[in-house]
C-alpha cells in the first residue's frame, strides 16, 4: 500500500505540466513582485540598436537648437530692456525726490496719494511719480511742504503710452477700477498678453519708456477700435515711498 502511494506521487511529481505549472507560478510572482523591471532591461537592450534612429537625432537636435536660439534671443531682449532701464534710472536720478507718502486714497473715487514733499523740495505739478516696478500717477497740486499725486488709475488721466516690442501706440486711461484700460489708436494692433506698457517716447508730458503695466486682457472686438486692460506694476496701496521726476523745464 505504501509503496502503491510512492509510485502515484512520484508520477505526480515527474509529469511535465506540474513543472511547467510550477515554473509559470514562480516566474509570474518574480514580475508581480519587481514590478516588471527586468523586462523593461530586456526590451531595452534588444530595441537599443533601433533608437533613436537617424532622423530622430535630427529633430531632436533641431528642437535643442532652436530651444537654445529662442532662449538666446529673450534674454538679448530682457538685457537690452534692462540696461535701458539702468540707463534711464541713473541719467535721471539727480532729478528724482525721494518722498513718503502720508495718506493714500487709492481705492475710492479720488484715486490719490498725500506725499510729505512739496515746493520747497522742488517738486511741480505735471511730474511723474514712480514707485517700485514702475509709474504711478502725476502730481496734481502742490503746496509748499505736501504735494498731490493723481493716480494713473483715477478717472479721466490720460497717458500716452506705447507697447515698445510692436512699437503699438495708444492712450491709457484710468475709469476708477485698480487696472486701467488702454485704447488703441490702430484697428488692428500688434498687442499680446504679457506685453509690457511703457511711456511713449513722444510724449512730451512725461520722460519716455518708463515701465507702467502688464497687458492683461484684450478685446479685439470692441468699436471703434480694440482696448486692453493692463494691471500696473507698481502696486499703490502697497507703497509707503515714492520717486518724484521732476521735469526739466521745471527743475
Amino acid at each position: 500500500m505504501v509503496n502503491t502511494r510512492r509510485k502515484v506521487a512520484f508520477r505526480w511529481w515527474s509529469r511535465k505540466s506540474f513543472w511547467y505549472w510550477f515554473f509559470l507560478s514562480i516566474f509570474l510572482l518574480f514580475i508581480r513582485f519587481s514590478k516588471g523591471a527586468f523586462l523593461l532591461d530586456i526590451f531595452a537592450v534588444f530595441s537599443r540598436p533601433f533608437w533613436p534612429g537617424t532622423a530622430q537625432k535630427e529633430w531632436i537636435v533641431n528642437g535643442t537648437n532652436l530651444e537654445q536660439q529662442i532662449r538666446i534671443d529673450l534674454l538679448e531682449k530682457d538685457n537690452q530692456r534692462l540696461r535701458q532701464i539702468l540707463k534711464l534710472q541713473n541719467s535721471s536720478k539727480k532729478n528724482q525726490v525721494s518722498a513718503a507718502v502720508i495718506s493714500r486714497r487709492s481705492k475710492d473715487f479720488w484715486q490719490q496719494l498725500e506725499l510729505n514733499k512739496g515746493a520747497k523740495d522742488g517738486i511741480n505739478a505735471g511730474d511723474a511719480v514712480l514707485g517700485p516696478g514702475g509709474l504711478l500717477g502725476l502730481i496734481e497740486t502742490v503746496t509748499l511742504t505736501t504735494s498731490r499725486v493723481r493716480l494713473l488709475t483715477a478717472p479721466a488721466t490720460k497717458l500716452g503710452v506705447w507697447i515698445e516690442r510692436s512699437k503699438v501706440h495708444g492712450v491709457l486711461t484710468g475709469i476708477g477700477t485698480n487696472r486701467p484700460q488702454l485704447n488703441f489708436l490702430e484697428k488692428m494692433p500688434d498687442a499680446k498678453l504679457g506685453d509690457i506698457v511703457s511711456t511713449s517716447p513722444v510724449s512730451t508730458l512725461m520722460p519716455p519708456n518708463l515701465p507702467v503695466g502688464v497687458i492683461q486682457s484684450i478685446d479685439e472686438q470692441n468699436l471703434p477700435s480694440p482696448y486692453a486692460v493692463v494691471q500696473l506694476i507698481a502696486s499703490p496701496e502697497a507703497i509707503d515711498w515714492v520717486r518724484v521726476q521732476r521735469s526739466n523745464e521745471k527743475r
